[in-house]
């Protein structure tokens, strides 16, 4: 009868339709749940990738009220006993206040025949050691230790140690060092140009 033969047709369209409908969903997940990861090299290496620097070290002068050009570059002049000056100093009136020339911690607290009342500050990511020297005194409550910020006020300028009580200056001093290295340990760098031109230590 034909409407026998309509019903099996339709029946059996209906089972194909559903079979292929499940093998077209099942393959498709597995091809997603398959999808590769992404490739890494055998060596580990980079994949064409920029290679990484550091971000420089924000500088400022240490010294309140004193701008770039007035600063004076008495890198390498000649000193008491054939020493060379591997510092600068910033001549300005007794008592101007001294502000930590960058982000760091209060490394030491040390007083000496030849720099006076000094500290060294270590830098935030332990690179640089900063020396500040001939100081009449520290900010009150000041210690070693102490996390301190670019521009926040540390000690006064004075004439401690072997300087010339007439020409108060704060001698500053920047040294390259290591995160471990002892807080006297490192080599000097001059602090003129980083600060004559506001910018920024990185690497080289």
């Amino acid at each position: 009868m034909r409407w026998q033969a309509a019903t099996k047709l339709v029946l059996w369209t209906a089972t194909v339709t559903a079979i292929l409908t499940s093998i077209y969903w099942v393959t498709a997940y597995d091809l997603f749940a398959a999808r590769p990861a992404a490739a890494v090299p055998a060596s580990g290496a980079a994949l064409d990738a920029e290679p990484v620097r550091s971000k420089p070290l924000a500088i400022v002068i240490p010294v309140e009220g004193i701008g770039a050009s007035e600063l004076i570059n008495s890198w390498d002049q000649s000193r008491a006993e054939g020493r060379l000056h591997r510092a600068i100093d910033i001549p300005v009136p007794m008592g101007t206040p001294v502000v930590a020339a960058m982000d760091g911690k209060i490394e030491k607290l040390f007083a000496s025949d030849r720099g006076g009342l000094t500290i060294y500050q270590r830098s935030a990511d332990g690179s640089l050691m900063l020396y500040y020297a001939h100081l009449q005194g520290y900010r009150r409550g000041l210690a070693e230790g102490q996390q301190v910020r670019r521009g926040q006020v540390i000690a006064t300028v004075g004439a401690s140690g072997n300087a010339d009580p007439a020409v108060p200056h704060l001698h500053f001093q920047i040294l390259r060092t290591a995160p471990d290295a002892d807080w006297n340990a490192g080599e000097p760098v001059n602090p003129y140009p980083l600060l004559a031109g506001a910018g920024g230590l990185g690497d080289d």
